[in-house]
């Protein structure tokens, strides 16, 4: 098969004929027909993840259909069109046997503790407990885009934020889970604070339901927010990732307020200094959301369908596999806005 693949971190980025990947008795091989270009590939690529072993074919934000199966596979059969949680659970471990995979022991992810889906098959492990199948409805784009994006902020706001109507939420970092988390708040019938630092992603906010954007790079931000939501927000979210995002999103918050940590951390911004006095007296919550699981899904799809929630405005690019190895290297310095996906192969 055709794939990307790359010998070291931060190396060159080829496409590269490499051998068609074999279902072992409980996996399936899936054709891949749209996946998601995503800022934690540039992570793997920079070497952020002792989980990856080189070479390595990134890509985790997958959909497509099933052409070859384990003997041990119960669920799936050849041609259904699925989709796979970026973090999948083994079934086998205490938090498996609790519903919560997405915090597995010994977790299956594509693209990280596996090759991924920047080629044109991808082999699927623990296929029973962690494919998903496809809404007719939803084109496989559509469903690429939910990839650690829309359904980490799913997850985040509904599940871990427990966001309510009529509360206010910040929203910190306007990229594809920032983003995704609007339309989720939207749905919900809260109060929405967007931020980012380019006035491009605030329009496109308030594009997709955000009652205030705010630059800030003009504006001090936890005042901003302050004055907004008249003295706090009930949820906050870091959709982005850094020291500086982290302790806005703390400090934004009103009484008993709640911060949901998403954005991925790393490098000098991994230990962010916590404001713990605030944190007590406050009665804060600071929470982490990592992924979600399988059988989740049918609760998002059902709110996407009352909601009804259009994922193909998050969609601002498709792509051809080819231009990878252009592009992934300046998904940090030149993000994109909303979604891209690669449907060309």
């Amino acid at each position: 098969m055709k794939a990307v693949i790359y010998n070291e971190y931060q190396g060159p980025l080829t496409i590269e004929r490499v051998k068609d990947p074999q279902p072992g008795p409980e996996a399936v091989v899936i054709e891949v027909k749209a996946t998601g270009l995503c800022l934690s590939d540039w992570h793997g690529w920079m070497g952020h993840d002792p989980e990856i072993v080189l070479p390595h074919v990134p890509g985790h934000e997958l959909a497509g259909t099933i052409v070859s199966k384990g003997k041990l596979v119960k669920k799936w059969k050849i041609g259904d069109r699925v989709t796979v949680p970026f973090v999948g659970g083994c079934g086998k471990c205490d938090y498996c046997y609790s519903g919560n995979q997405q915090v597995c022991d010994n977790q299956f992810q594509p693209g990280f503790t596996a090759w991924g889906s920047f080629a044109e098959f991808v082999r699927i492990d623990y296929a029973d407990i962690n494919l998903v199948a496809l809404p007719d409805y939803m084109s496989f784009e559509e469903a690429a885009s939910l990839g650690c994006r829309f359904i980490t902020a799913y997850r985040g706001v509904r599940h871990q934020g427990q966001l309510k109507k009529g509360q206010f939420i910040a929203i910190h970092g306007c990229g594809g889970v920032g983003l995704s988390a609007i339309q989720i708040a939207k749905g919900i019938g809260a109060k929405i604070i967007a931020l980012d630092i380019t006035d491009a992603k605030c329009e496109m906010a308030q594009e997709l339901g955000a009652d205030y954007a705010i630059n800030t790079m003009k504006t001090n931000t936890v005042d901003a927010i302050k004055d907004c939501s008249k003295g706090g927000v009930d949820v906050s979210l870091d959709a982005l990732g850094s020291a500086t995002t982290c302790l806005n999103s703390i400090n934004c918050l009103r009484k008993r307020g709640k911060h949901i940590q998403i954005g991925l951390m790393t490098g000098e911004e991994a230990h962010p200094a916590i404001p713990m006095s605030t944190v007590i007296a406050n009665e804060l919550e600071i929470l982490g959301s990592h992924g979600m699981q399988a059988h989740a899904y049918t609760e998002m799809f059902q709110f996407i369908k009352e909601k009804e929630i259009n994922l193909s405005n998050l969609i601002t690019e498709t792509i051809a596999l080819e231009e990878v190895p252009f592009r992934l290297p300046l998904l940090f310095k030149e993000p994109s806005l909303g979604i891209t996906v690669i449907n060309s192969f």
